[in-house]
């Protein structure tokens, strides 16, 4: 039993050996290489295209700015509210200055006084001008005097007004304490709160930006192109625009701006371009969206090409290895004449016709 036992060790041990033996040799072995053979085809579209990386931007984003200082006391909108020019977005609370409200008091006091003494002068002379006794002249001067007396003290109130609550009885519907819209569009950020304090523009500070605004139906492509592609666009050139947020959608733009200066970046000079882009209505754009541009730099239709693979280059010609019969194969390298080439697929002007089959890459 246990001779049996060690024949049968013995046999599957040389069984494994012999196995990994015919693998190795399996492995070893040189690949038969397969041959793929091209035909020259008629190509109805022969396109040579460059990609442009950029984003997509309104061509005009707004910044409202505050007119005074104050808090913010009430927001009407939110980010991606569409406003119409005029309309009220936020309202500001004056928060006054003591010194000023303090002189602007004074001098509300100071017109009472004034015009107190200006109406009893009027009123005096008023009734003794009808009884003859005061002059014509004299008359007028006091009533010229107190209608200026009245006027002064009705703008010395609305400039109190204005100085502690922004508001005048005659600028209320035209009030500084209203942000408005300054054109029709979407509201793209507020960043801004409720309570948040804000300043007025002026000589040492832009000013708290209240809300920016766009019209998001006027939108460009902006992207760069490096040096070895920017002298091949032109304004005026077609450019299909990508969105990958938006599933891959695709924009129709044209060139309108290549800047004539380049930036450095790593060593190679990038250009910007400008591109406006056709925006239909529901587009689903939103600022900022990263978008590639595709230009086409040049073309050909209706052509003959082969694969750029099946071409092989000596000096300024090029060859290609005509296949005369498969079985068994035998080729002619034949001198073609090439022309445009998009990298992978290579026009044939002359040396061959259609259906001729050439040799290609071997796998």
């Amino acid at each position: 039993m246990k001779k049996i036992v060690k024949i049968v060790a013995w046999s599957l041990l040389g069984l494994a050996v012999v196995l990994v033996f015919v693998l190795l040799i399996k492995k070893n072995a040189p690949q038969k290489e397969v041959l793929k053979i091209e035909t020259v085809a008629q190509t109805d579209t022969l396109e040579n295209k460059t990609i442009l990386t950029g984003r997509l931007n309104p061509r005009n984003e707004i910044l409202l700015k505050p007119q005074l200082s104050g808090i913010i006391a009430e927001i009407n909108h939110e980010p991606g509210d569409y406003v119409k020019q005029g309309e009220v977005i936020a309202r500001i609370e004056v928060v006054p200055d003591m010194m000023q409200s303090s002189n602007a008091d004074t001098q509300v006091k100071l017109n009472e006084i004034n015009f107190k003494t200006a109406k009893e002068r009027y009123l005096r002379d008023k009734n003794l001008f009808e009884k003859g006794v005061v002059a014509k002249e004299e008359f007028e001067s006091s009533s010229a005097n107190y209608f200026a007396a009245k006027e002064n003290l009705q703008s010395s109130k609305e400039a109190r007004d204005i100085v502690q609550t922004g508001i005048s009885s005659r600028t209320r519907s035209t009030s500084t304490t209203l942000v408005r819209s300054t054109i029709s569009g979407m509201i793209l950020d507020i960043p801004v709160k409720v309570g948040t304090s804000v300043i007025q523009a002026n000589t040492f500070n832009d000013g708290t930006t209240i809300a920016s605004v766009a019209n998001m139906q006027d939108v460009v492509f902006t992207g760069e192109a490096d040096e070895t592609i920017v002298g091949k666009l032109e304004v005026g050139n077609t450019v299909s625009v990508s969105v990958g947020a938006l599933g891959e959608k695709r924009f129709d733009a044209r060139i309108e701006y290549i800047s004539p200066k380049g930036n450095e970046k790593n060593g190679t000079m990038y250009f910007d371009v400008r591109a406006a882009v056709k925006v239909p209505e529901g587009s689903g754009i939103r600022a900022g969206y990263s978008a590639n541009g595709e230009v086409v730099l040049n073309g050909v239709y209706n052509v003959l090409s082969l694969p750029e693979s099946c071409i092989s280059y000596e000096g300024n010609n090029a060859y290609v290895e005509k296949i005369l019969s498969e079985k068994p194969l035998k080729t002619e390298r034949i001198k073609v004449e090439t022309g445009l080439s998009n990298g992978v697929i290579v026009e044939i002007k002359g040396g061959l016709k259609v259906g001729d089959k050439v040799k290609g890459s071997t796998f």
